[in-house]
């Protein structure tokens, strides 16, 4: 199997993988959905009670929103994953306690009228931790109004809940092979423009493909020559994969985790088969 890499970058991969099977694409795919691991916020304490402002002036603990609300969008935020300096709580050696080994904590503290947004946490400890996308909304506050809170993030993988995702739009396709038979084919009369994703362009009285791993497979261009003229089919042992990322890692790791993950799996299988 050979896989040579077409587009990578921060939060996106595009590759061709070569001399491989269906099952053995869509166990990547699964992979990365389901077994990538992913910091995420998974306990959020809220402040009970009035909180103080700088100036003396006195603001009421409360948000239009529930609490439960703004702990769900607060574990949806995109946190920096560094897989090689964290472990997952449940075996870390702190036994689930909590540990700079496998938990980060943050606090927000906002106080209205204002927008809360995903930038307004402020990882304790390391800058690096602090969130990439500052943008996303989380709660509008009204005037007199705060939010405290303190939030702790741990890693998890899509198994457990969608927040731990890393991978979004996983997917690939039959490496495509467009052939054109002049027999049939009126490269005068033919549209090239029937082709959705525009890779068709008449040259030198042929037809030329510009961009083949651009193709979908629709058979757009099938439909619009006469038959047989024109035949498109897709490779079963090669594919073109691509899948992006929500920042949190980038797709490179993201790839070489899955394949190690994938490795680990086909292992123990093969381990299980031979002890039989």
């Amino acid at each position: 199997m050979d896989i040579e890499i077409r587009e990578m970058r921060d939060n996106y991969a595009r590759f061709v993988i070569s001399d491989a099977s269906p099952q053995f694409a869509n166990s990547l795919r699964r992979v990365l959905i389901s077994d990538v691991p992913k910091m995420a916020i998974h306990n959020v304490e809220f402040h009970l009670g009035p909180i103080m402002g700088e100036d003396g002036k006195e603001f009421e603990s409360v948000t239009p929103l529930f609490d439960e609300i703004i702990a769900h969008r607060l574990g949806l935020v995109p946190l920096p994953t560094y897989l090689d300096e964290f472990n997952f709580r449940s075996e870390c050696t702190c036994k689930g306690e909590g540990c700079p080994s496998c938990t980060v904590m943050y606090s927000l503290n906002k106080k209205g009228p204002s927008t809360v947004y995903s930038g307004d946490l402020e990882p304790l400890g390391s800058d690096k931790f602090r969130v990439k996308d500052e943008f996303i909304p989380i709660v509008r506050l009204g005037a007199n109004q705060a939010l405290l809170v303190y939030a702790t993030a741990e890693l998890g993988t899509g198994k457990q809940h969608a927040k731990f995702q890393a991978v979004q739009a996983p997917g690939y396709r039959y490496y495509p092979t467009i052939s054109f038979n002049y027999d049939k084919l009126d490269v005068e009369k033919f549209d090239t423009s029937c082709c959705p994703v525009r890779i068709l362009e008449k040259k030198q009285g042929k037809i030329a493909v510009t961009d083949v791993e651009k193709c979908t497979l629709c058979g757009a261009c099938v439909d619009a020559a006469p038959k047989g003229a024109v035949t498109v089919v897709g490779d079963e042992t090669k594919f073109v994969f691509q899948f992006e990322t929500d920042s949190s890692i980038s797709a490179s790791a993201a790839l070489a985790k899955a394949s190690e993950l994938l490795e680990k799996k086909s292992a123990e299988i093969a381990k299980q088969v031979d002890s039989l």
